[in-house]
């Protein structure tokens, strides 16, 4: 005759330990788990400080990836960082642990294709930042940046008052639209610039001196000169 029949192993008889790692509630069997195994549960990197919440006034501890916890303590165990910094890519949110980010380290978080180039969106029309796969990037700065990718332009044709033109670059400048027209640019001369067919950053509008517009197939630009006095 089995003993142990229709009897519920120790395990199964115990109520789950619950604790919570920056305001996630995980449940275990394990009446000790490590600081690395923490971190590990809650996807934050090894190498970033995690805190066990201690109530007033004793000071939060500190917990190192070898420190073991015990998580049978009749209260239930929050841990979390200090240090954390929110960003998004392509309008998804991440969080990150530590002040500074490579490109390429965005690049995989947000599974840019290789192909795809990078960049940091900057507001109220400025130029955004293109970001290279080893350049660090500093996310403490003020405010959330906003991370986003674009297909690499591979020799599209724009058309210039009515003439095909190859082009290969993301962007085209004021004074790069005139020479297309006209051969040349001359700086004593006034030119007028408006385009239309454009991508979604800039779909149509005018272009002024010195400014720079991203560019997509058969965008179309319209250029006029005058002489100025």
């Amino acid at each position: 005759m089995n003993l142990n029949d229709g009897a519920p192993n120790a395990q199964q008889s115990r109520v789950p330990l619950k604790f919570v790692i920056e305001g996630k509630e995980f449940e275990t069997f394990d009446q000790y788990k490590t600081g690395a195994e923490l971190k590990q549960l809650a996807g934050i990197p090894l190498d970033t400080e995690l805190f066990l919440s201690i109530s007033r006034p004793y000071n939060d501890e500190l917990i190192e990836n070898e420190a073991r916890v015990n998580l049978a303590r009749p209260e239930t165990e929050y841990f979390f960082v200090k240090k954390k910094l929110h960003f998004t890519i392509n309008g998804v949110h991440y969080t990150w642990y530590k002040q500074f980010i490579r490109g390429i380290q965005i690049r995989e978080l947000g599974n840019i294709p290789r192909e795809d180039e990078l960049y940091l969106d900057l507001p109220d029309g400025w130029k955004d930042d293109f970001i290279e796969d080893d350049e660090i990037v500093d996310l403490a700065r003020p405010g959330v940046e906003h991370f986003i990718s674009r297909a690499k332009i591979q020799g599209v044709e724009i058309i210039v008052n009515q003439s095909r033109k190859k082009y290969d670059k993301p962007q085209i400048s004021f004074e790069e639209v005139v020479r297309l027209a006209n051969g040349s640019y001359d700086p004593n001369r006034g030119y007028t610039v408006k385009y239309s067919d454009g991508p979604k950053e800039n779909p149509k509008g005018l272009m002024s001196k010195g400014t720079e517009v991203f560019v997509k197939h058969n965008m179309n630009f319209n250029v006029r000169s005058n002489h100025q006095s």
